[in-house]
């Protein structure tokens, strides 16, 4: 019965967020044509619930410029002032409540990773995966990107096992909170990246 009733939350909730922020996405989108040129969107395929593949939406926030060995340029020399702010306010994530209408992820859960990582993760860290990925996590509000990954896959499990209504609820008023004084943001993902190269260095056979 809550599995449902979550459900239910997340359609009424991102269906009424969608019509409430629809002004401001058209202002971002049309901000992102205008500084950096299309697409507007960002499309990335990540691992969802019992890890089947969707595409994950974000408004984009780095340019598709590439060095001269025709290699995109690092991110940190990618992001543009407008994606940099986008960050920092997570507005970027925006486009994600069209995931959540659809049922590709809801509004709290672990945050999508890329399929590629499925195989490296260990038996009780696939547990994540038993639930559908959201927008905001309770990692994200146990220190976000500032995380090791490790940890960060540790509290996703530990939300699993202890997943209840009220534990959304407050994991929801705890990201307003972090949004709002933007806590644990990295505006640049070199240093993310960097850290989950590592641990899947670690888990190579």
């Amino acid at each position: 019965m809550g599995r449902a009733i979550k459900r239910m939350l997340d359609i009424a909730i991102s269906l009424a967020a969608l019509v409430v922020l629809l002004p401001l996405m058209i202002a971002v989108a049309l901000l992102i044509v205008a500084t950096d040129g299309a697409p507007v969107l960002f499309r990335q395929e990540r691992a969802g619930y019992k890890g089947q593949p969707f595409t994950l939406l974000k408004f984009r926030s780095m340019s598709n410029e590439l060095g001269p060995d025709g290699v995109p340029l690092p991110d940190s020399e990618r992001i543009t002032p407008l994606g940099r702010f986008l960050r920092r306010t997570s507005i970027d994530e925006l486009p994600q409540l069209w995931n959540v209408l659809r049922g590709d992820m809801s509004l709290i859960g672990p945050r999508p990773l890329l399929v590629e990582y499925l195989p490296y993760y260990s038996e009780r860290e696939l547990m994540r995966h038993s639930v559908r990925p959201g927008i905001t996590g309770f990692a994200q509000v146990s220190g976000r990107n500032t995380l090791l990954w490790d940890d960060r896959l540790e509290l996703d499990v530990q939300y699993v096992e202890s997943w209840t209504l009220r534990l959304d609820l407050k994991i929801l008023l705890r990201t307003v909170g972090n949004v709002l004084a933007r806590e644990g943001v990295i505006d640049v993902p070199d240093t993310a990246q960097g850290l989950l190269t590592q641990y899947r260095q670690r888990r190579l056979p």
